[in-house]
C-alpha cells in the first residue's frame, strides 16, 4: 500500500462519515448558518439604509442651519443698518435741538442787551436833564444876580413872545 492511495475500506467509511455529518449540517447547521447569515445581511442593510437616511438628515440639518447662519447675518446686518440710521437721526436732532437752544439763547441775550440799553439810555437822558436843569438854573442865578439883568431878561423874553 501507498501512502498516497486509501484502502476501499477506508475511502467508504469516510464518505459514509462525511455523508452523514453533510445530512446532519444540512439538517441542522445550514439553516442556522443561513438564517444568521440571512439576519446579518439584513442587518447590514438596515445599518445602511439607517445611515444614508442619519446622512440625508445630516446634510437637511446642514442646509438648515447654512439657511438659518445666512438669515442671522441678514438680520444683523439689518439691525446694523438700522442703529447706524437712528444713531445719525438721533445726533442730527441733538444738532438741530442744540441749535434752536443756542437761538433762543442767543434771542435771550439780545433781549435782555436790548432792554439794558433802552434803561441806559432813559438814565442817561434823566442825568442829562437834571444836569442841563441844573446847568441852566446855575447860569440863570449868576445873570439875574443883579436887577439890571433880570429887567434885561424879561424884556428879551417879552419881544421873543411878541414875535411868536
Amino acid at each position: 500500500m501507498s501512502l498516497l492511495t486509501p484502502s476501499f475500506g477506508l475511502l467508504f467509511w469516510m464518505i459514509v462519515s462525511f455523508a452523514i455529518v453533510f445530512g446532519l449540517l444540512s439538517k441542522f447547521g445550514f439553516p442556522v448558518i443561513t438564517k444568521s447569515v440571512n439576519d446579518r445581511r439584513d442587518y447590514i442593510t438596515q445599518s445602511l439604509a439607517k445611515a444614508d437616511e442619519a446622512n440625508r438628515l445630516l446634510e437637511n440639518v446642514r442646509q438648515e442651519s447654512a439657511s438659518i447662519i445666512n438669515d442671522a447675518r441678514r438680520q444683523q446686518a439689518d439691525i446694523l443698518r438700522q442703529a447706524t440710521a437712528e444713531a445719525v437721526r438721533i445726533v442730527q436732532k441733538a444738532d438741530n435741538d442744540a441749535a434752536v437752544a443756542g437761538r433762543q439763547k442767543l434771542n435771550e441775550a439780545l433781549r435782555l442787551i436790548e432792554m439794558q440799553k433802552q434803561k441806559s439810555i432813559g438814565a442817561i437822558r434823566a442825568e442829562v436833564a437834571a444836569l442841563s436843569v441844573n446847568i441852566a438854573e446855575k447860569i440863570l442865578r449868576s445873570q439875574l444876580a443883579d436887577n439890571e439883568g433880570h429887567e434885561k431878561l424879561i424884556a428879551k423874553l417879552l419881544d421873543e413872545i411878541e414875535m411868536n
